[in-house]
């Protein structure tokens, strides 16, 4: 079976898909994979053998996200930046398969082709809207216009054309439960996770073992997370007498003021990190939440946007963390979130997550299961 996956965004929505894309392989389906032409995703494809079909515009390229006013321009933008790259690869394939912004583009591929599609959600709460507002109201306009232009008929219900009425949930069922409070009936497989083996650095290594365990602060791929921010999380964790990382980002976080407590890093193994360190510090996104999870790590979600406040309340409803209230922290707030995750029975919660009756749920293969239900056409 030939397998077209599409996905348009940051990384925690593209390494997800490696890993189904990992899966596929390894039971004989030919793979390949739209993806922005960001160096980290081409590295990351290159490393796992994926073939990259790449988009001409990097994720990195898309400044902010839009407002309520830009919605509509924003999503023509995205449908231009991915529709031809998207209709060519599908070409000969049998089914496709899609994820964040290509929900746009890859349903009217499939359509035009007469082969199945099916998209993935990383989170249960993002399928019902945004600001009050169905997403038909949202993007009907542009997804029509654009649907016109190569043949197919307007759109009565976008949220079903983006989602299907069966979408994989590729998300632990304990951290992020379906709850079947949409109209929508997911197939939960479990966290896709791409299994990570690479060593973590000998200087990055050497600082860990030269004292305490430290916090790790890192907020991904949030380009408005700045230096400011990193401060003050530099001085929250001092503030708890801990020693901390800071993880660079993709908004280059780094603090310069000559002491020996504090490390950068780049891109890591956060899945041999995240078992070495006192608590995790993040912005919510899920692939970092649900590392940290596993890894038995606390956590300190500082969420930013999108789904992220789902996360941080998961988090905080399993006290396995706590949410910080509010993207903008300062050191006391954020102080306080962290002497709360540092509390003994946090940690131990945090630690036992993973050894309780749910555990065995938790630890599905998720990528795996779904490899085995598109390739047999079950759900």
């Amino acid at each position: 079976m030939r397998v077209l996956l599409s996905t348009y965004g940051s990384r925690g929505d593209v390494e997800p898909l490696v890993a189904l894309a990992v899966q596929l392989q390894r039971r004989d389906a030919e793979v390949r994979m739209c993806a922005p032409p960001d160096e980290e995703f081409v590295e990351l494809l290159a490393r796992t053998g994926v073939p990259h079909v790449p988009f001409l515009k990097p994720w990195r390229s898309w400044e902010r996200p839009p407002t309520p006013e830009e919605r509509h321009q924003r999503v023509t933008d995205f449908i231009a930046a991915q529709y031809d790259t998207v209709a060519e690869a599908a070409v000969g394939c049998d089914l496709v398969v899609a994820t964040a912004m290509s929900q746009f583009v890859a349903p009217s591929v499939a359509e035009r082709l007469g082969v199945p599609y099916h998209y993935v959600l990383f989170c249960p709460d993002v399928v019902d809207g945004l600001d009050g507002q169905t997403y038909t109201a949202l993007f009907k306009e542009p997804l029509d216009a654009h649907r016109t232009s190569i043949g197919l008929a307007p759109v009565e219900d976008v949220s079903e054309l983006m989602f299907t009425r069966r979408p994989l949930l590729a998300a632990d069922p304990v951290l992020g439960p379906w709850h079947r409070t949409s109209g929508l009936d997911a197939v939960q497989t479990g966290a896709w996770m791409l299994d990570d083996g690479r060593p973590l650095p000998d200087d990055l290594v050497a600082f860990i073992e030269r004292g305490p365990e430290p916090v790790y602060v890192g907020f991904g791929s949030m380009r408005t997370v700045g230096e400011k921010s990193a401060r003050v999380a530099v001085e929250a964790v001092r503030a708890q007498g801990r020693r901390v990382l800071i993880g660079r980002g993709w908004a280059g976080l780094d603090v310069v003021d000559g002491r020996e407590d504090y490390f950068v890093v780049g891109e890591v193994n956060h899945q041999r990190l995240f078992g070495r360190v006192a608590a995790v510090v993040h912005h919510g996104g899920a692939g970092t939440t649900t590392t940290a999870y596993r890894a038995g790590a606390p956590q300190v979600i500082v969420p930013q946007g999108g789904d992220q406040a789902y996360w941080a309340g998961r988090v905080a409803d399993l006290g396995i963390g706590t949410a910080h209230d509010g993207a903008e922290a300062t050191v006391e707030s954020l102080s306080v979130a962290l002497e709360a995750a540092l509390e003994p029975k946090v940690r131990a919660r945090a630690a036992a997550a993973m050894a309780g009756p749910m555990a065995a749920q938790a630890w599905v293969d998720g990528a795996a299961r779904a490899a085995d239900l598109l390739l047999t056409g079950q759900d």
